[in-house]
């Protein structure tokens, strides 16, 4: 189901026109809307010998249509977002799919995709319930975006300030619509090692964060994806000013997932991640450990919460594994040319089985480059390459590079 910035605004206007004139003020007066046009190329190449693919590459154009309205006036207001995707397919094969931009097809990928997601939302005082298409970016869930079109969900959500420094969510989630697809479906449960889990329609959600001062904020959040796993996020954030343009940023984490239903989830993750900046220099550091029978549990599709969760590997979260990551990152602003900026990073992980026994040891090296337009008919344009190269002793061999382009066009 297709929707055309068009059919937004007729949409709009029609709802508008069944409130009250007082009413509808603020509700059109605070709308915002914008058009991302993102142009993403994808190519892998599964280097080792046997691979039941050797190659992945496709391009495609995607295009999301993000509208947010306003409030109506008054103690209890009312708002209507709405959100609208298509994705064309530019280039693909048969045997070149699975990219993570496209639909997967029995013979090809199709010329298009489209997705369609309205949100209803109440706001009292200083609290904001939404039911409908939501895209959450919490601890338990992190809703993807690193392909042409984000992954969405159905559900509620509720996020409330009413005391100052706090903020409160909770929620349930319904359905899962993966960032390649277009239809709906239940959600499941991914990680290393995890069996006995079902497809489920309930996944509920609640979390607390607390900003202490300037420099320390913590977080707690639970959720409970039914008869899969139950899991207790925490996470401490600090900053340490250290001078004119140097701070140590430090970022410790801490999940305990444990199974539900016929699951054999048993996890225990720990973290902590250290970041130097200084002037237009970041150093980073970051290690990792898995604890219990099986890795890391989150849902299908989305981002994983741990610190060493990059591009490549599937987080560094297998069963019993240590990981740690180096980081350096730099803006060129120093070199009289904002707006591009370089990140490289090396990762390495062991301490888990390999498959027949062996001990297993895996490694990933990214690097990645962006430029955004500061001026001109190109201002806010931005170009994009990720380049990252994977190897583990299961004989996984894996070199990758993406190019993204995106613009994003304010309508309102």
């Amino acid at each position: 189901m297709r929707m055309p910035p068009l059919a937004l605004g007729v949409g709009t206007a029609a709802l508008a026109a069944f409130l009250p004139s007082d009413a509808s003020a603020e509700f059109l007066a605070d709308s915002k809307a914008d058009l991302e046009l993102r142009n993403f190329y994808f190519n892998g190449d599964y280097r080792q010998s046997g691979a039941r693919q050797s190659k992945r590459e496709e391009w495609a154009q995607g295009f999301i249509l993000d509208y947010e309205s306003g409030f109506t006036e008054g103690p209890v207001g009312f708002g209507l977002d709405a959100l609208g995707m298509l994705g064309l397919k530019l280039d693909s094969g048969p045997d070149r799919q699975n990219t993570g931009l496209l639909p997967v097809g029995d013979r090809r990928a199709p010329d298009d995709y489209s997705k369609l997601g309205l949100t209803g939302k109440v706001r009292v005082s200083r609290s904001t319930l939404q039911v409908g298409t939501l895209i959450p970016r919490l601890q338990t869930i992190r809703s993807s975006n690193s392909r042409l079109l984000p992954q969405t969900f159905q559900g509620a959500q509720l996020v409330s300030k009413e005391l100052d420094n706090l903020t409160f969510n909770a929620g349930r989630l319904t359905q899962n619509r993966v960032r390649n697809d277009s239809a709906n479906e239940d959600m499941t449960v991914a990680g290393s090692g995890i069996r006995g889990g079902r497809a489920s329609d309930q996944f509920d959600f609640a979390g607390l964060s607390y900003k202490w001062s300037q420099h320390l904020t913590t977080v707690y959040d639970y959720g409970h994806l039914d008869q899969n796993y139950e899991q207790h996020m925490f996470n401490v954030l600090h900053v340490l000013p250290l001078g004119k343009g140097q701070s140590l940023e430090t970022d410790l984490r801490y999940a305990r997932s444990r199974k539900d239903g016929g699951s054999n989830v048993d996890n225990d993750a720990y973290g902590a991640k250290f970041t130097y900046n200084l002037g237009h220099h970041a150093f980073g550091a970051a290690y990792q450990q898995m604890h219990g029978e099986t890795g890391f549990p989150h849902l299908n599709g989305t981002d994983s919460y741990l610190v060493n969760y990059v591009m490549l590997s599937p987080d560094f979260a297998n069963p019993g594994e240590r990981s740690w990551q180096v980081r350096y990152d730099y803006d060129f602003a120093a070199w009289g040319l904002p707006g591009l900026a370089f990140m490289t990073r090396y990762l390495r992980g062991d301490h888990f089985d390999g498959p027949g026994g062996v001990a297993g040891q895996e490694w990933e090296r990214d690097t990645e480059l962006e430029y955004t337009f500061q001026t001109g008919a190109l201002k806010n344009l931005k170009v994009r390459w990720r380049n990252g190269s994977y190897r583990s002793h299961n004989d996984t061999e894996l070199d990758q590079n993406r190019l993204i382009l995106s613009y994003t066009l304010p309508l309102l």
